[in-house]
């Protein structure tokens, strides 16, 4: 087998050639391992004064190659030493680039003397000849070269791609798992820009340096990327992205892992088909339940009642059963029972003709007459007054009405989908709800359940709610931390799912990295939190050694521990807290 050769360059600055001085005393040690070459960073010049001094100990200068950086590509360097009064802020000096070293050697400046010029350039061939035979004759260089080949193979093992770049986008990284994923070669990738790369640009085009050197890029930042590898397949890839700096703390590139999430997101997308109906979102049973319920009631016409808190999706179980039945297509016009005083109420459900009231400029069709063929939701029904239960009833009786202030009968065709927070049985023991109205709208009842008793529905949520904000604000979407994800499972939802989204929007706002910690919380779901740790929970008769024997089966995992223990999570987190767990 034949052992790898390594490359060394010699870079030097200015025109005094002190680099090529370096590669001439490298060529006489004839090192069968290590290939060195030479250049600077303008376009070199063969110097006579150098020329004479490196003869005078048996060299000869002129047979070097002048090259500048334009003729090589740093990239391809297993070592890099550059030579004389190199700026800082020009030396090449990159995580994951070459190893860098520098030899501070005094580079001579142009003088009038020549004589002090030819003996500053003489002590400069002799440092350098030192230094030379010292690299070669240590273990530095092989030392070196272990290093960055162990750096480069654990990288390379790496399940995730790897690739970094430089503020001007080239490449100088790239792993095994990155041409895998991508489909191209690190010989095709090194050294290039990736704009020039990869079609269509690998960040998706919005990296922060496709418009130069950002402005602040200290954090890692996360987001989803569409990407085409080589064959022309479209991926998905999961990519986190963050800034380089050198030991001065500048911002020298930038270091992007990713992994191909195509095949997860595509299962994750079946599962969310089989967990959603129309904009419901849920897996809990209670919840797998209602979607059966639902596609039921959507195949008849028959009156609806949905109950259930507010904050539970009521009006979206409504479009659900209207979206999937036979009126799909036809309008839907939801109203709020409550949100209006009786006299304007009657106007927007039965419309009205000009001159009815004051300020009835015009005729103007009500809800019902604007469902006619579909449906109408009404919202709220248990906050109508007795009056208007009597004239819904009359419509919902004859399927016909008369605009305020009209004579003409109106017949429409509609399908009453109903909604309510109050207990409507027992507002018609108190006389407050028509036992005929009740009867007419309760066809078929619906209840909702409140999202505290449905908690497996929770992490799926907020899942979807992470993506449809990010969506509304043109952000990349958040993750979520276990930490939180805990404590929001754990939580009791007064606000239900209403709650569950405005929660999510606070953490939009107040979270400034890729990940959702507990301090980005608002404060009464980290107060409840704290309480419920003071408090013990209700019927708790697990001992403690049984619990904390079935998380350490489940090695920590709250939700194996569940299905050891036969309980559902929820019962684990009111164990865990009241154990005074970690």
């Amino acid at each position: 087998m034949t052992r790898k050769k390594h490359v060394v360059l010699f870079l030097g600055e200015s025109g005094n050639n002190l680099q090529m001085m370096a590669e001439c005393f490298a060529l006489e040690i004839n090192n069968r391992d290590t290939l060195c070459v030479s250049a600077c960073m303008t376009p070199p010049e063969l110097d006579p004064v150098a020329c004479k001094i490196m003869q005078d100990s048996g060299m000869t200068l002129s047979k070097i190659a002048l090259r500048s950086l334009i003729d090589i590509e740093l990239f391809m360097f297993d070592l890099i030493i550059t030579l004389g009064d190199f700026d800082h802020d020009c030396r090449p000096s990159l995580q994951g680039m070459p190893p860098h070293i520098h030899w501070d050697i005094p580079d001579p400046q142009p003088s009038e003397n020549k004589d002090i010029r030819y003996k500053q350039l003489i002590s400069a061939r002799d440092k350098i000849k030192d230094k030379v035979f010292t690299l070669f004759d240590s273990d530095l260089l092989h030392a070196l070269f272990i290093a960055r080949r162990n750096l480069e193979l654990v990288l390379d093992n790496l399940m995730d791609g790897v690739m970094a770049h430089t503020t001007n986008r080239r490449i100088f990284f790239f792993n095994k798992a990155a041409e895998k994923i991508t489909g191209y070669n690190r010989a095709e990738i090194l050294g290039k820009d990736c704009h020039d790369v990869f079609p269509g640009r690998f960040c998706g085009g919005f990296c922060d340096f496709c418009n130069g050197i950002p402005e602040e890029t200290k954090k890692i930042k996360f987001k989803k990327v569409d990407f085409t590898n080589k064959n022309g397949n479209p991926l998905n890839l999961a990519m986190s992205i963050i800034s380089l700096e050198n030991e001065f703390h500048q911002e020298i590139g930038a270091l992007i892992s990713f992994k191909d999430e195509t095949e997860l997101d595509q299962l994750k997308s079946r599962l969310k088909h089989h967990h959603t109906l129309g904009d419901l979102v849920g897996r809990d049973p209670k919840t797998l339940e209602l979607f059966n319920q639902i596609k039921e009631v959507s195949s008849s016409q028959v009156s609806v009642l949905i109950e259930g808190e507010s904050g539970t999706g009521k009006e979206l179980v409504a479009n659900a059963i209207h979206g999937i039945g036979a009126r799909e297509g036809k309008p839907f016009v939801a109203i709020n029972c409550g949100a209006l005083p009786e006299g304007i109420l009657e106007s927007e459900l039965f419309g009205h003709v000009k001159g009815a009231f004051s300020g009835a400029a015009r005729d103007r069709k009500g809800r019902f007459e604007l469902a006619d063929g579909g449906t109408i939701f009404l919202d709220e029904v248990g906050e109508l007054s007795a009056a208007m239960q009597v004239k819904l009833l009359r419509v919902l009786q004859e399927k016909s009405f008369e605009r305020v202030g009209g004579e003409k009968t109106i017949h429409v065709d509609i399908r009453i989908i109903s909604a309510t927070n109050q207990n409507l049985r027992k507002m018609m023991e108190e006389k407050k709800f028509r036992k005929d109205l009740f009867y007419r709208l309760c066809v078929v009842p619906i209840r909702l359940f409140p999202l505290k008793e449905r908690r497996l529905d929770i992490p799926m949520l907020i899942e979807h709610f992470l993506e449809v904000i990010a969506l509304e604000i043109k952000r990349p979407a958040l993750t979520i931390s276990n930490e939180t994800m805990d404590i929001l499972s754990a939580y009791d939802w007064p606000g239900n799912v209403r709650e569950l989204h405005n929660m999510i929007e606070y953490a939009y706002v107040k979270c400034h990295s890729g990940t959702i910690e507990t301090e980005h919380l608002p404060p009464e779901i980290m107060n409840y939190s704290f309480i419920r740790k003071q408090k013990p929970g209700p019927g708790l008769k697990m001992s403690k050694e049984k619990f904390f024997s079935a998380l350490s089966m489940a090695e920590g995992n709250k939700k194996k521990a569940a299905e050891i223990l036969g309980v559902s999570r929820a019962t684990i987190y009111r164990y865990f807290d009241h154990y005074g767990g970690h």
